[in-house]
């Protein structure tokens, strides 16, 4: 294989394998060249001397290790790998808090191989793992969904006699319920319950948005009386997602009366809570109240999400109503918020077909221009304009530039991208996507696999659907509303022309 500079020898040798990467010379090594001879015109022979380089002072294992912390508290992971691989070629070895600061930090920027090589090379050396290093690199696993990895590392950890704690059971139910996985998400909530693990807000929070998922609204208001039982007072996170949850299922009155009790009873309402009460009333088609909630948001001094903005241009644009657009734009930008006003400006161009901002590059270079930092968020709005416009290179053309920016392409980019081809019609893409996904060890959510449900049902291939549907129930994941209704239709439609399902 091709050794990294920032890798550590044992790399070579461990089954997992790090990317490679540009090979530098390290700095322990040294060449000594003589000088050439020349001889001048006086027949005077002259040596040229280079200027002598002076032997680096060779650094202590407290200094390498000092270097290497200090490299990864400021983000530049890369120097601290070099530091490693320079330390290790002078036959020394870094201490366990270096070696858990590298994990952490490799692990951030979803350099997940090499994190888990660091840590393989720990247990080689017999240096004592604590609970700190297995949550660390679960917590990379989890983040790119490869639960293969995740639950061989559980496994592990129960072989190397170490007992989870509340950190490893909070990381497994995030994951577990962003994906929709229903039963893995009861597990890990009955096994805090066995070890007595206290359920705070941010469990409940996730269990709200499990019933959400699953349609049992009902339940989610539930959760409020049993906190009151338990004596945990219910803070903003719970109401954004109760009201998130009422307005999911068209319960748009209860949502709005959970809103004022919100305030009533003293928790300010955050972005969060105004993104959904708008989204919700703009999904119902509602725009009159949306937009009221949008300017009183505004009021606030709190500026919208850009999906959410693109979520109400959207509605007010099938409706034709490109001046409303404009006055909202305007009326935004008025307030003062200038320098992301560009991304709201490129959304409206986006979905206003005015044709400035058509290419990606374009919009990514007005974003740079205006000073505007470049983040996940950002990208990941621009690609889901484009990919309801079924704009399928655009969309491709937003990930490529998100990369070359040294963001992580994640599920969720993933996902919009197989909504765009699915939008354009282009199933063989999506699926060519989906099957991407699988390879690279990242496990499909709900949305993955409805997305391609969908994009079965608009090439019209019905018989594809109960494939899919049956792949997803199998791989732990809980089919939400839309994912039955996809499902139930398609059904219908086969049992019409073929007569079974």
């Amino acid at each position: 294989m091709i050794s990294s500079p920032y890798t550590p020898r044992y790399f070579n040798n461990c089954v997992i394998r790090p990317l490679p990467r540009e090979r530098f010379h390290c700095c322990c090594c040294y060449a000594y060249v003589r000088a050439p001879l020349s001889i001048s015109k006086n027949n005077n022979i002259s040596k040229l001397v280079p200027p002598k380089e002076q032997p680096k002072e060779e650094l202590s294992w407290e200094t390498y290790n000092s270097l290497i912390q200090n490299h990864c508290s400021n983000g530049q992971v890369d120097h601290s790998m070099q530091i490693l691989s320079e330390m290790e070629a002078v036959g020394m070895y870094p201490s366990t808090s270096s070696y858990s600061i590298l994990i952490k930090c490799l692990a951030k920027v979803g350099r997940t191989v090499e994190a888990e090589a660091i840590f393989v090379e720990m247990k080689c050396f017999g240096l004592r793992l604590s609970i700190q290093e297995y949550n660390l690199l679960l917590r990379s696993f989890l983040k790119k969904c490869q639960l293969h990895l995740a639950d061989k590392l559980l496994v592990e950890m129960g072989r190397d006699g170490v007992e989870r704690n509340r950190e490893t059971y909070i990381l497994l139910l995030d994951c577990y319920a962003k994906a929709g996985r229903l039963e893995d998400s009861w597990w890990v909530l009955n096994e805090m319950k066995k070890k007595r693990i206290r359920l705070d807000g941010f469990v409940y929070c996730r269990v709200i948005k499990l019933y959400r998922d699953n349609g049992m609204w009902k339940k989610a208001m539930e959760v409020i009386m049993e906190m009151d039982e338990v004596g945990i007072r219910p803070d903003r996170r719970i109401y954004n997602a109760i009201i998130d949850t009422l307005g999911k299922f068209r319960q748009l009155e209860n949502a709005v009366k959970l809103f004022e009790e919100m305030q009533h009873r003293g928790v300010k309402p955050d972005i969060v809570t105004w993104n959904a009460l708008i989204k919700w009333h703009c999904r119902a088609g509602d725009l009159t109240r949306a937009i009221g909630f949008f300017e009183k948001m505004l009021e606030q001094g709190l500026y919208p999400d850009p999906k959410i903005f693109l979520a109400i241009i959207s509605r007010l644009g099938e409706q034709g109503k490109w001046d409303e657009i404009r006055r909202l734009f305007n009326e935004m930008r008025e307030k003062g918020h200038r320098q992301s006003g560009i991304i709201y400006a490129i959304l409206v161009d986006i979905y206003g077909q005015y044709g400035r901002f058509r290419d990606a590059e374009e919009c990514v270079a007005a974003i740079r221009s205006e000073g505007v930092a470049l983040s996940a968020s950002i990208f990941c709005a621009l690609a889901n304009a484009f990919a309801q416009h079924s704009l399928c290179d655009q969309t491709v053309k937003v990930l490529e530039l998100m990369e070359a920016e040294g963001l992580e392409i994640n599920l969720v980019m993933l996902n919009l991208l197989m909504n765009a081809f699915s939008n354009a019609g282009r199933y063989l893409e999506a699926l060519a996507v989906f099957q991407h996904i699988k390879d690279t060890g990242i496990s499909p959510d709900v949305i993955t696999y409805t997305t391609l449900m969908k994009a079965f049902v608009r090439a019209k291939l019905y018989e594809k659907v109960p494939e899919i549907y049956k792949e997803m129930e199998l791989a732990g994941c809980t089919p939400d509303r839309k994912a039955r209704e996809i499902f139930h239709d398609a059904s219908l439609i086969i049992q019409q022309k073929w007569g079974y399902v």
